[in-house]
């Protein structure tokens, strides 16, 4: 199991997000960024719209996606 924070992923916070793939830590980011801005903390509100336009736009969006798989796979596990 490896972990990345919320700042990893583009967001304001350090809350780390645990998951044996870089898929479930970038669902765990966006149920993160959701649950933040929909309880009305400002700051996650951007990173919460460029999730958003990612999940509307994933082949526009694939360069940070990769970006992420590749950083994830370079992690230690732990």
């Amino acid at each position: 199991m490896k972990s990345m924070t919320c700042q990893d992923l583009g967001g304001p916070c350090t809350l780390a997000h645990r998951g044996d793939s870089a898929d479930d830590i970038i669902n765990a980011q966006d149920r993160h960024l959701k649950e933040l801005a929909k309880a009305g903390d400002d700051a996650h509100v951007p990173a919460r719209d460029d999730m958003k336009g990612r999940w509307r736009h994933p082949v526009k969006s694939l360069g940070w996606y990769n970006d992420v798989k590749k950083r994830f796979a370079a992690l230690p596990e732990g």
